[in-house]
């Protein structure tokens, strides 16, 4: 099980991420695009995702993932459980969430960083 505070320490380490409480919810954006965002009472995880993947990553999990409501199913965004992710799994959605709304430079400045060096 993931927790907000888990995401906020990891979303801290991205450049350009920022965390904002808007209608009591907790939201990470880069800019004004918002690349997570959790549900008032914390039990679901919403990211940035490829609308043309986010089905059959639904139908492979349906215990962890779901579509999103109806009106956001014009975003690249997918639902996820908090109960059912590790954290893990949770740094590696909200990686890929953060690459899809932050300049090319950043991501491969971000790549190139985190890469090991020899």
């Amino acid at each position: 099980m993931i927790t907000v505070d888990d995401v906020r320490q990891f979303a801290r380490t991205l450049p350009r991420s920022s965390e904002h409480l808007i209608r009591d919810r907790v939201k990470f954006r880069v800019g004004q695009i918002v690349y997570v965002a959790f549900s008032r009472d914390e039990t679901q995880m919403g990211f940035g995702f490829p609308k043309e993947e986010r089905a059959a990553l639904v139908a492979a999990e349906p215990d962890k993932f779901l579509m999103p409501r109806e009106s956001d199913l014009r975003f690249h965004w997918v639902e996820a459980r908090t109960a059912a992710l590790d954290v893990a799994e949770m740094r590696e959605l909200v990686l890929e969430a953060w690459r899809m709304c932050v300049p090319q430079k950043v991501r491969r400045e971000q790549e190139l960083a985190a890469r090991p060096h020899p």
